[in-house]
Protein backbone atom coordinates (compact mmCIF):
# COMPACT_ATOMS: atom_id res chain seq x y z
CA UNK A 1 0.00 0.00 0.00
CA UNK A 2 1.66 3.13 -1.23
CA UNK A 3 0.82 6.43 0.39
CA UNK A 4 2.23 9.57 -1.02
CA UNK A 5 2.87 12.22 1.63
CA UNK A 6 3.82 15.70 0.75
CA UNK A 7 7.52 16.33 1.33
CA UNK A 8 6.78 19.59 3.14
CA UNK A 9 4.86 17.66 5.80
CA UNK A 10 7.63 15.13 6.29
CA UNK A 11 10.18 17.95 6.52
CA UNK A 12 8.09 19.77 9.13
CA UNK A 13 7.69 16.62 11.25
CA UNK A 14 11.39 15.83 10.96
CA UNK A 15 12.38 19.36 11.95
CA UNK A 16 10.03 19.28 14.95
CA UNK A 17 11.51 15.97 16.10
CA UNK A 18 15.05 17.29 15.68
CA UNK A 19 14.11 20.44 17.62
CA UNK A 20 12.74 18.39 20.55
CA UNK A 21 15.77 16.09 20.61
CA UNK A 22 18.13 19.05 20.34
CA UNK A 23 16.49 20.98 23.20
CA UNK A 24 16.30 18.04 25.60
CA UNK A 25 19.85 18.36 27.03
CA UNK A 26 19.44 22.09 27.59
CA UNK A 27 16.09 21.63 29.36
CA UNK A 28 17.51 18.82 31.49
CA UNK A 29 20.48 20.96 32.51
CA UNK A 30 18.15 23.87 33.25
CA UNK A 31 16.17 21.61 35.58
CA UNK A 32 19.37 20.47 37.28
CA UNK A 33 20.55 24.06 37.77
CA UNK A 34 17.16 25.13 39.12
CA UNK A 35 17.14 22.23 41.56
CA UNK A 36 20.69 23.06 42.70
CA UNK A 37 19.77 26.73 43.19
CA UNK A 38 16.75 25.76 45.28
CA UNK A 39 18.82 23.38 47.38
CA UNK A 40 21.47 26.03 47.92
CA UNK A 41 18.82 28.54 48.96
CA UNK A 42 17.42 26.09 51.50
CA UNK A 43 20.92 25.42 52.78
CA UNK A 44 21.54 29.12 53.39
CA UNK A 45 18.14 29.52 55.05
CA UNK A 46 18.95 26.67 57.40
CA UNK A 47 22.40 28.12 58.13
CA UNK A 48 20.93 31.54 58.97
CA UNK A 49 18.29 29.93 61.20
CA UNK A 50 20.91 27.84 63.02
CA UNK A 51 23.11 30.90 63.52
CA UNK A 52 20.13 32.83 64.90
CA UNK A 53 19.36 30.05 67.35
CA UNK A 54 23.02 29.91 68.45
CA UNK A 55 23.02 33.67 69.05
CA UNK A 56 19.86 33.42 71.16
CA UNK A 57 21.41 30.59 73.16
CA UNK A 58 24.64 32.54 73.68
CA UNK A 59 22.72 35.60 74.86
CA UNK A 60 20.68 33.51 77.30
CA UNK A 61 23.82 31.84 78.67
CA UNK A 62 25.54 35.22 79.05
CA UNK A 63 22.50 36.61 80.83
CA UNK A 64 22.44 33.68 83.25
CA UNK A 65 26.17 34.06 83.92
CA UNK A 66 25.84 37.77 84.65
CA UNK A 67 22.87 37.10 86.94
CA UNK A 68 24.95 34.55 88.87
CA UNK A 69 27.88 36.93 89.18
CA UNK A 70 25.63 39.67 90.54
CA UNK A 71 23.91 37.28 92.94
CA UNK A 72 27.29 36.13 94.34
CA UNK A 73 28.28 39.72 95.07
CA UNK A 74 24.98 40.28 96.84
CA UNK A 75 25.37 37.15 98.95
CA UNK A 76 28.94 38.02 99.94
CA UNK A 77 27.84 41.57 100.86
CA UNK A 78 24.98 40.18 102.95
CA UNK A 79 27.35 37.81 104.80
CA UNK A 80 29.83 40.62 105.48
CA UNK A 81 27.07 42.90 106.81
CA UNK A 82 25.71 40.09 108.98
CA UNK A 83 29.18 39.53 110.47
CA UNK A 84 29.53 43.24 111.16
CA UNK A 85 26.10 43.44 112.80
CA UNK A 86 26.68 40.30 114.89
CA UNK A 87 29.97 41.67 116.25
CA UNK A 88 28.49 45.15 116.77
CA UNK A 89 31.28 46.55 114.62
CA UNK A 90 34.05 45.17 116.87
CA UNK A 91 36.94 43.31 115.31
CA UNK A 92 37.52 39.90 116.93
Amino acid sequence: MDSNVNEQITDAVTQANVKVVGEAPAIALGNVYQSMAHSTGLMFQNAVNAQNQQNILAQAATNQGVMQIYSLDTVSDAIAIAKILNNNGANP
